[in-house]
């Protein structure tokens, strides 16, 4: 069942990689707009549904653990191909988009931080550990 894995991700990045071309053509650039993004975006959601409905089978999850743990490496590999001198000389758009960006993802890293409630510190966890450990009838949730 790995292959399904491959195979769910195959799907998701032509998906991605169609989205990104048609992207690029209603922005009037001649390349791909976030393909590979839309492709990661796709198979989150697609892990995401196979796991509320019972679907993922360790296979597939395996599968998809594999290929997504190349997300990062094809992200930079990708980054590392742009021509950033090239687009900065075309203009403040891009350094105004960059800046734009990376302002949005503080301002949701915080938004989401916020509405996930309280969150234990690694000093609580420590304490709360050193406690459960200490008290020898008390291991996995279980007393006796």
């Amino acid at each position: 069942m790995t292959i399904s894995g491959v195979a769910l991700l195959a799907i998701c990045t032509l998906l991605g990689v169609l989205l990104g071309d048609l992207l690029g053509l209603a922005l009037g650039v001649k390349a791909n707009v976030g393909g590979v993004g839309i492709a990661m975006i796709f198979l989150i959601a697609a892990r995401l549904w196979l796991v509320r409905y019972g679907l993922l089978s360790s296979g597939l999850k395996i599968g998809v653990e594999f290929w997504g743990s190349f997300y990062i490496p094809i992200v930079v590999a990708m980054a590392a191909q742009q021509n950033v001198v090239a687009a900065v000389k075309g203009g403040p758009v891009v350094v105004i988009a960059g800046i734009g960006a990376v302002a949005v993802c503080f301002a949701m890293v915080a938004l989401i931080g916020r509405l996930s409630g309280r969150v234990e510190s690694m000093d609580e966890i420590e304490a709360r550990e050193a406690i459960e450990a200490s008290v020898p009838h008390f291991k996995s949730g279980r007393i006796g």
